[in-house]
């Protein structure tokens, strides 16, 4: 008998419990959410940070960027900046120090729906994809395959549905479209038909930015209501490192700004390869290259949105091939993010890239090793947190699925612990401990913060041996290949039908 009704109980608690899980919450009351602040972890002193900023300064200042386009030239030296018989041009560092104070800071980047905006501000972190992966990992073969467009528009899609996935940069080429400003048009159009959240992409030509912001109106709804709202921003890798200018990316970067288009500054050196192999050293040349774009940007455009995009990468010194999944990539992003907490100025740097081939155990470490350290730095903008495979090589939408459990956990760890009179007052250890129960399970104060202290994984497993074998024993990436294809079984496209229908008469779009 007493074990029946101990049963019935512990039933009852069980359902109870049940019950709020699946009652939704507000958004202020939700345990994670994008923008917790971060910044609990600080893998530089501040003697360091400082001695980083000289160093970086001493860069601009005396080795200077060379190639840049005529443009980029004239927009600098009017500025102040120095062209040397050399072809380099060089940054004083009194002309740095006056743009890093015109630079904008507390900016919005815009989703098409307003709940998904992003305010990059202070420590607030925000995870999304990013990258230009040539392939899609088919989990049916275990093998890899051309990206395309379609691929694009259904991870657009699935990042629409994923609560902790807060933005959808491209994340693949559309190998299946040869035509560039085809491909340009329809990674746009793939991206802000699947999901209203912000978009971030790219130009293979300054020439096609024209016809894409064109596009860009339509779906706005016109000129006007974009530049109120932009909410496509333009990742321009505008260096080549070390210490060169893209000269096509500049261009492609005067012309977004001139649109009102956010831009993110990327500079993407390797550490081993294309930047410097000591961890600091990397981050020096970094922080000098986003410098001279701060200046670029703001020499040209006083205040333009702009974030800092120092990615600097890691290579596996044994092969000189990169290692995106390592802890020295960790430190590297962390190391970035607290460089733009000295400037106070939004930025971005990637984690959450695995160099194993699938989703597997090692990628399960990689991306998680790597987005811990990314949230709890106070990243404002961590790219490529989801999805990607083969050191960028490869993107599989089962692991953007899976990505949406580990940003849970990581930005619970980026929330911390709530230390209040009511979390440290003892009056619910004397009620269970003084002639109560004995235990927690179905008390008021467990009942009230399961749903706001605690956060539950959607795919991840926590059932018994016994539970897991009288459940047929689910795998997880059988799990995730299911909500991968329910989630895109009820997505809808996110353009008004007639919109939609008039720009598929205009344009050769290449996915459904």
């Amino acid at each position: 008998m007493l074990d029946t009704e101990k049963r019935k109980g512990r039933s009852g608690g069980r359902a109870a419990r049940v019950a709020l899980r699946s009652a939704p919450l507000a958004e202020n009351m939700r345990p994670v959410r994008a923008g917790l602040p971060g910044g609990q972890y600080r893998p530089l002193t501040d003697a360091e940070v400082l001695r980083i900023h000289h160093a970086a300064l001493d860069a601009l200042e005396q080795i200077g960027l060379s190639q840049a386009p005529p443009s980029g030239v004239e927009i600098l030296t009017k500025a102040g900046a120095i062209l040397g018989d050399d072809g380099r041009i060089r940054f004083p560092r009194a002309l740095v120090e006056d743009m890093l104070a015109k630079a904008a800071r507390n900016i919005t980047l815009h989703g098409r729906d307003p709940q998904y905006d992003l305010h990059l501000t202070g420590t607030n972190v925000h995870f999304g994809t990013a990258g230009a992966a040539v392939h899609v990992v088919d989990l049916a073969t275990n093998t890899y395959r051309d990206s395309t467009a379609q691929d694009l528009h259904d991870a657009a899609k699935i990042t629409h549905a994923l609560d902790n996935v807060h933005f959808f940069q491209r994340a693949m080429v559309a190998r299946d479209i040869s035509d560039n400003l085809e491909m340009d048009l329809n990674t746009i159009y793939a991206c802000c038909s699947g999901t209203t959240k912000h978009v971030g992409t790219s130009f293979d030509d300054p020439s096609h930015v024209a016809p894409s912001i064109e596009l860009l109106h339509r779906i706005a709804g016109g000129e006007e209501a974009w530049r109120a709202r932009p909410f496509v921003s333009n990742s321009n890798c505008f260096v080549v490192p070390p210490m060169k200018f893209a000269e096509e990316s500049c261009r492609s970067m005067e012309a977004c700004i001139r649109a009102g288009m956010p831009v993110l500054l990327l500079s993407a050196g390797q550490a081993g390869a294309t930047a410097p192999a000591p961890i600091a050293l990397a981050i020096v040349q970094a922080v000098a290259e986003c410098l001279a774009g701060v200046v670029y940007v703001n020499a040209m455009a006083p205040g333009h949105p702009a974030v800092f995009g120092t990615w600097p990468f890691v290579s596996d010194l044994r092969t000189g091939a990169m290692s995106g999944g390592s802890a020295e990539q960790a430190l590297l992003t962390a190391g970035c993010a607290q460089m733009h907490r000295f400037y106070d100025i939004p930025g971005g740097a990637a984690a959450g890239i695995s160099d194993s081939k699938l989703p597997d155990m090692q990628a399960g470490w990689e991306t998680g090793i790597t987005n811990v350290l990314a949230g709890l730095s106070g990243l404002n903008m961590v790219y490529e947190a989801v999805g990607m495979h083969a050191s960028l090589l490869g993107f599989c939408l089962e692991s953007l699925v899976l990505g949406d459990d580990v940003l849970g956990q990581v930005l619970r760890t980026v929330r911390g612990i709530d230390v209040t009179e009511d979390s440290t007052s003892i009056e619910a250890m004397k009620a269970v401990c003084l002639g109560g129960p004995g235990h927690y399970l179905g008390s008021d104060q467990t009942l009230a913060l399961m749903q706001t202290e605690y956060i539950y994984p959607t795919l991840g497993n926590r059932m018994s041996p016994k539970e897991w074998n009288e459940a047929n024993r689910p795998m997880l990436l059988d799990q995730a290949i299911a909500r991968k294809n329910d989630i895109l079984s009820k997505a809808q496209i996110q353009i008004d039908p007639a919109v939609d229908a008039a720009i598929r008469a205009d344009y050769n779009i290449y996915f459904k």
